[in-house]
């Protein structure tokens, strides 16, 4: 779904979580219940499905969860690849799982932006960096949503 009938979905101050999806790790950040920031929580290490929807139902019950974003990686020139497709999948699964609303956002270059800011801005070393890139970039795509919804 678009975001524009995303946010018409929503209910009133419940929380949005950002997913930053990746086949061993799922990076999680959770917005406040006014939709303004998104603050990065943890990265999921996956399993199985089972597992893996046990532990995203614990975070939609504990952060007070109304619907969910996950970034999208497109290609380069916009097209949509494997690992898109995977998303898709993924956040269907969740879906059946859950019955909250979702939608897609861009996510290319989230990572290498995260990094890039962690390496300059931050000073942070590559240990530390690892450790917690996931969850920095789903805050990154979050914060695009929730900047873009403020203005549909």
């Amino acid at each position: 779904m678009d975001l524009r009938a995303f946010k018409q979905q929503l209910k009133p101050y419940r929380a949005i979580l950002g997913f930053d999806y990746g086949s061993k790790r799922l990076g999680v950040a959770v917005s406040d219940l006014l939709w303004t920031i998104a603050t990065p929580q943890k990265t999921i290490f996956r399993s199985t499905i089972e597992e893996d929807l046990k532990r995203i139902k614990q975070l939609i019950e504990e952060k007070e969860v109304g619907g969910i974003i996950y970034g999208l990686p497109l290609q380069m020139n916009g097209e949509e690849g494997e690992i898109a497709e995977e998303v898709r999948k993924f956040a269907n699964i969740v879906f059946e799982n859950t019955n909250l609303p979702f939608a897609f956002w861009d996510e290319r270059l989230s990572s290498k932006a995260m990094e890039n800011f962690l390496i300059k801005e931050v000073d942070m070393s590559r240990k530390k960096r690892k450790n917690i890139l996931d969850s920095s970039s789903a805050g990154y795509i979050l914060q695009g949503v929730l900047d873009a919804l403020r203005y549909l």
